[in-house]
């Protein structure tokens, strides 16, 4: 009779004093813009990195599966030990659970972005020129003040910029419901529309709220409408500690891999802003858990602007921060990515991405030498699942007894 690894875990786990650290470097991998040149991990000059490569263990770690490109749920959730085949989370959750804002069972969250409409209702600009996020806050107010719907709970809270969360509560919601956003400026928005009875309730009700909103927002200017993205409710998932027996926290600045933290139970500390900030928050929170998630995202951010250069500044960046944590002393330091993001192609990529396994009592090292997509090639942990990393960091900490007789 076969168990799930998760099953597995829960029977081999034992807890110590060891620490975990995950460091993700957003969209680390990338590509040559040349044919034979560097790769921007290999352009890059990190010799604190390069240190660790050399007393570690290296290879590539493959997000959802063989030519998936993932999104960046999908890609943390597997960091994360989770199977992002099996547990699928909406965006709505995820935007929702990054600013704070809770999602219970009854609840269907919606991401929402502003917009602006021409006179004939056509969509000329679907980041209603990205407003600023006190723009956006005003507007939320006037939303939470003007909308009223009966028989459901509503509420609507400001994220950054154009974005806003939306939560519908209420009995009988689903979240089979289409986005109305139609992709393309000169559409019109589309009707939301429901996959099923409980989804067709919900569609209903925001209709109903797009309506109240296209009224209220009628004098505005760019911000004249909103669209609604990512309808979901909140999946059934256990917690880290639950599977994995770890107390996790997230450093994380950005709302989405916060929500994403929230998800699998990992308690979210204020980050401060930089990434120095997120390294003293890591030392200053050394004696209160044994997993800590680095969040960094300008690795990602970069290579979605193309700018290879400033996609290798950012990484040399990162390795300037590296010693930082090495002077913590961790049982177990993984430096990897979500996905690869390389310049050449602006944005997110099916590549498998560069990983680094630090333990200095249990590592077997490899003859890498450096971190990069080719070195990574000649590793000893090969190419692997992203889901199978955390279980391999748990046995380098010592938290996994022997399985069998």
């Amino acid at each position: 009779m076969s168990i799930s690894m998760h099953e597995l875990i829960r029977q081999l786990r034992e807890v110590n004093t060891t620490r975990i650290v995950l460091l993700v470097a957003d969209g680390l991998g990338g590509l040559p813009i040349e044919p034979g040149g560097p790769t921007e991990l290999e352009k890059a000059y990190t010799p604190n990195l390069d240190a660790l490569v050399t007393e570690g263990v290296v290879g590539l770690s493959t997000p959802v599966a063989p030519g998936i490109t993932p999104g960046s749920g999908p890609g943390h959730l597997g960091l994360f030990g989770y199977d992002p085949r099996e547990h699928q989370i909406g965006r709505g959750v995820l935007e929702a659970l990054g600013i704070g804002v809770e999602v219970g069972p009854r609840d269907v969250a919606i991401r929402g972005n502003f917009c602006t409409l021409d006179e004939e209702g056509r969509v000329t600009d679907r980041r209603a020129g990205r407003i600023p996020t006190e723009t956006c806050e005003r507007l939320v107010a006037k939303l939470k003040q003007g909308v009223r719907i009966d028989g459901v709970e509503t509420l609507v809270e400001p994220v950054r910029e154009y974005r806003l969360v939306i939560r519908f509560r209420g009995d009988g919601l689903g979240d089979h419901v289409c986005d109305t956003d139609p992709l393309s400026t000169g559409l019109k928005t589309l009707e939301p529309r429901g996959g099923d009875v409980a989804s067709e309730k919900t569609a209903r009700i925001a209709a109903e709220f797009l309506r109240q909103a296209r009224a209220i927002l009628a004098d505005e200017h760019p911000a004249n409408f909103l669209m609604m993205r990512g309808f979901a409710k909140f999946p059934a998932i256990a917690t880290m500690e639950e599977v994995y027996g770890l107390k996790p926290v997230a450093i994380a600045v950005y709302p989405m891999y916060r929500g994403l933290a929230r998800l699998v139970g990992m308690t979210v500390v204020d980050p401060g802003k930089t990434l120095a900030d997120q390294m003293e928050v890591a030392r200053a929170n050394w004696d209160k858990f044994d997993f800590f998630f680095i969040h960094y995202k300008y690795t990602d951010s970069t290579g979605e602007d193309g700018n290879f250069a400033k996609k290798v500044a950012m990484i040399e960046a990162l390795d300037a921060e590296v010693p930082k944590l090495r002077a913590l002393k961790p049982d177990v330091l993984i430096v990897t990515g979500d996905h690869s993001t390389p310049s050449k192609m602006r944005s997110h990529s099916f590549h498998p991405v560069p990983t680094l396994l630090w333990a200095p009592a249990t590592c077997r090292p490899d003859l890498v030498t450096t971190f990069g997509e080719r070195p990574c090639l000649e590793g000893g942990l090969g190419q692997f699942l992203a889901k199978d990393l955390l279980p391999l960091a748990l046995a380098h900490a010592g938290r996994l007894q022997k399985f069998g007789a």
